[in-house]
């Protein structure tokens, strides 16, 4: 058996130059980074930072044969920093004899920093063309030194017009129809999410496969089980999904927040990661507004718990429904973040001697406790006695909004506040 007959699909359709590759238009259409580097036959070192099967070791194939280099592949994942210094005196050599080398790195984010820092005086002095491959982001996971030596091209999932028009090539390729009715084909390439290798690999196995009729866009579900989502535990995927429900959330789009969560429900999250979010949400995003917010959480979290997946879900969907519905305040967050800054600069400040116990004789001479006032036995309950440092103003760190049970408080807030300033008369 040939070479090609083993090759998968994938990889031997695989574009030889950047006008074969399909999508990418934002750096390969005109103007775009790679583009010019193309037109101008002069190639930089570039990191191209995408999902998987979105073409980032495509295009740095075409890009190496779009100026006759030599194209030297590595894994991050198998190479280390002796494989590195080997490929370099490879280059070295292909210099010497008027050649260049474009060292491409397949999930560079996986090298450590030691194993970064060796590449850079080979991209400084010129050695080598570097393209690194990365599914993270690169500002999180590459060393600044590295970073600063590279030009970032940012690849997006390919559309479905895109992995449609791949399906027609496989099938001119392939001299063959897949066996799918219209409304699959486009099924096929929505459900690749963007992944032009699960949709190659796909159809050449439904190809092979010989089906004896079209399958529907049901039937396919059933041959492949679907594509398994995307589970990215602790990646960039799963901080933007977070990041997500939490933002749509805070804008009261309750319908968004429930695809957000399902998101990662599907790709496999970790649902009390997800609790504990949603519960942080609740205190800080609508606080007050809606004390019953963090309540319902603590109850759907525990819910969650003892009753586990699938009875628990809809504890989770509840939980995201009343969230996204109630008054948003971050009052309470605010009160918190000035108190802690005030305290921080008076922290030497003693509390007046009026409201501290006097437990021993001593204390008492001191003055502890002397003129404490005890404000539930007073006509309106409120004595106005000062609580704060006797060399401190007074400070004013909580202010509710006109919205939700905050409505309420700001009332009560006032009602104390107007009860205090009433005393401070009488004190005076």
């Amino acid at each position: 058996m040939s070479n090609v007959t083993t090759r998968p699909l994938a990889d031997i359709m695989r574009p030889n130059t950047i006008d074969e590759i399909v999508g990418q238009r934002a750096l390969l259409g005109e103007n775009g980074i790679i583009r010019r580097m193309v037109d101008n036959k002069k190639l930089s070192n570039l990191l191209l930072w995408g999902p998987p099967g979105c073409g980032k070791t495509t295009i740095a194939r075409a890009l190496a044969n779009s100026v006759d280099m030599d194209f030297v592949p590595m894994s991050a994942v198998f190479s280390g920093t002796a494989d590195i210094k080997k490929t370099m005196e490879i280059a070295r050599t292909n210099t010497s004899i008027g050649r260049g080398t474009l060292l491409f790195i397949d999930e560079i984010h996986r090298f450590n920093k030691t194993q970064q820092d060796t590449l850079l005086p080979y991209l400084e002095d010129g050695t080598v063309v570097f393209i690194g491959a990365t599914t993270e982001n690169p500002s999180f996971n590459l060393n600044n030194a590295l970073l600063s030596r590279c030009h970032i091209g940012v690849l997006e999932p390919l559309n479905t017009d895109d992995l449609m028009t791949l399906i027609e090539r496989a099938e001119k390729y392939l001299g063959k129809k897949i066996p799918l009715t219209p409304d699959a084909k486009k099924h096929l390439a929505e459900i690749s999410d963007g992944d032009a290798r699960f949709l190659l690999n796909t159809t050449e196995y439904l190809v092979s496969a010989k089906f004896r009729k079209n399958l529907s866009a049901d039937d396919l579900d059933s041959v492949i089980q679907k594509r398994a989502p995307l589970s990215d535990k602790s990646g960039d995927e799963h901080y933007n999904l977070i990041s997500a429900v939490h933002k749509s959330l805070r804008a009261s789009d309750t319908d968004a927040a429930l695809y957000w969560v399902a998101r990662m429900m599907t790709a496999g999250q970790d649902p009390m990661y997800i609790f504990r979010r949603l519960t942080r949400f609740a205190m800080e995003d609508i606080g007050l507004a809606d004390p019953n917010a963090m309540q319902l959480a603590l109850a759907a979290w525990q819910v969650y718990e003892r009753m586990g997946s699938p009875e628990g879900d809809i504890a989770l969907t509840e939980l995201v429904i009343y969230l996204g519905t109630a008054p948003k305040s971050i009052s309470a967050y605010k009160a918190q973040m000035a108190s802690y800054s005030v305290a921080k600069q008076t922290s030497n400040l003693m509390p007046p001697k009026n409201i501290l116990n006097a437990p021993t004789k001593m204390m008492k001479n001191l003055g502890y406790g002397k003129n404490y006032i005890y404000d539930p036995e007073t006509e309106s309950g409120c004595s106005g006695q000062n609580c704060f440092p006797e060399s401190m103003e007074r400070q004013s760190f909580y202010h509710p909004i006109e919205r939700g049970f905050e409505r309420d408080i700001k009332k009560r807030l006032e009602y104390w506040n107007s009860l205090r300033e009433h005393a401070k008369k009488s004190f005076e």
